[in-house]
């Protein structure tokens, strides 16, 4: 857990669902984390997962009722002291209770005093997720400020297969990470959904360009940046299209999920995936160059030792155009530079000269002397904006570093 996190008050919510023993996955991991964690089951899930496992892995007693230890307002208590709520799986039943105010066990009473951060990660079979009922009940809780997570697609309870499988467990894990860390800047209440109603693009990794079925010209990015700009609008309470460039992460809860190679179908799957999109994030590394031919079979080493001329093309422009031919009318566009200083000028000298080129809103750089930033968890950068202004942000968690991003994507929804 990031620093102001540690310790935090965490109720774990459980609904009566199947996935319900994913959910022992998640409690470990708060519980490791330090958290002090209070599971707060209903009726229906301690059919699935029983009150022994969950006291044992929180190390707290654990009811689904409000008439044990009434003396201690249990009730009222759990929700008012609580940093955070994560209710994992929610059900169709869990989600309409709680859009609706019900407050019929000790789970919705605690939804209803809360008044910290509330995140639901449903899960249940495809035709009740995108039921109307169900639809409409997620559009209330997030327009009161709660973070519903996207449920998985994938194989679901029998031989069903859809959207609507619970997300990982690690990456539920760290969404709530994400709020958390929010509500330690922004207060308890955290802010944390600046970013409803919004969808926004993200570009993560690096492409690759075959001159053959086995070599490629490619480049470092690892898309953790990528990853970590996708989950923190999750958390911010965006709607998430993440196009991923040869990246070999866990997909991010509650993120759809768009895997592609090369520089072509990175731009194909970005401008498709922006029509409409109220944001556009760059941070994959697109190659800017590709072979004018490929081989359909493996070079060979010559036996006379000569090396093989490979004559390039340039790719298209992914941030260019996107700058110039804005999917929507005020849709902000943030780019990303790794600079390296030479002979002809500082790192920023070439990055504004990049920000007045590509025609972008933000531009994002990274000082990559000497291969700093590729592949590490923490990262340091300057946000330029199209304005002249300049923000530095110190060496920190590419976490971090997102939130600044978004931070001030969303000042520029807000002067439109």
């Amino acid at each position: 857990m990031s620093q102001g996190t540690a310790a935090s008050r965490v109720v774990l919510g459980v609904s009566g669902g199947i996935a319900a023993y994913k959910a022992c996955e998640l409690l470990r991991r708060f519980t490791e984390s330090g958290h002090d964690v209070t599971v707060v089951p209903t009726a229906a899930a301690l059919e699935f997962v029983g009150a022994p496992t969950w006291s044992a892995l929180s190390g707290k007693p654990v009811s689904a009722s409000a008439w044990e230890s009434v003396h201690e307002v249990p009730h009222v208590r759990i929700g008012q002291s609580a940093d955070l709520v994560v209710v994992a799986p929610a059900t169709a039943d869990l989600l309409a209770r709680a859009a609706h105010g019900l407050a019929d066990d000790l789970l919705t009473n605690t939804l209803l005093t809360a008044r910290c951060p509330v995140v639901f990660a449903p899960a249940m079979h495809t035709e009740m997720w995108e039921h109307p009922a169900t639809q409409e009940n997620v559009a209330t809780l997030r327009r009161r400020g709660a973070v519903v997570i996207e449920p998985a697609e994938g194989r679901l309870t029998g031989a069903d297969t859809g959207k609507g499988r619970l997300p990982d467990p690690l990456e539920i894990f760290e969404v709530a990470r994400e709020v958390l860390a929010r509500s330690a800047v922004h207060g308890r209440r955290g802010e944390p959904t600046d970013l409803a109603g919004r969808h926004v693009v993200v570009s993560a990794g690096g492409t690759r360009e075959y001159l053959d079925p086995v070599r490629f010209l490619g480049n470092r990015s690892s898309g953790l940046q990528g990853y970590a700009l996708a989950r923190a609008a999750v958390a911010r309470g965006a709607e998430v299209t993440l196009v991923a460039a040869n990246v070999s992460l866990p997909d991010p809860a509650g993120v759809k999920v768009v895997r592609v190679e090369t520089t072509a179908e990175l731009r194909d799957a970005v401008v498709g995936a922006a029509a409409g999109a109220d944001a556009v994030v760059m941070a994959a590394a697109p190659a800017d160059y590709r072979p004018l031919e490929t081989s359909t079979s493996k070079m060979k080493k010559a036996e006379d030792g000569s090396a093989p001329v490979v004559r390039l093309r340039q790719n298209p422009d992914i941030l260019a155009e996107l700058s110039r031919e804005r999917p929507r009318p005020g849709c902000v566009i943030v780019g990303f530079a790794a600079e390296t200083g030479d002979a002809e000028g500082t790192v920023l000298e070439h990055a504004r000269a990049k920000l007045a080129r590509k025609g972008c809103d933000l531009l994002v750089v990274n000082d990559v002397s000497g291969g700093k930033v590729f592949g590490e968890a923490d990262n340091e950068a300057v946000v330029l904006d199209r304005e002249g202004g300049a923000h530095d942000v110190p060496r920190g968690s590419k976490s971090a570093l997102a939130h600044v991003i978004w931070d001030r994507v969303a000042a520029r929804f807000e002067t439109g």
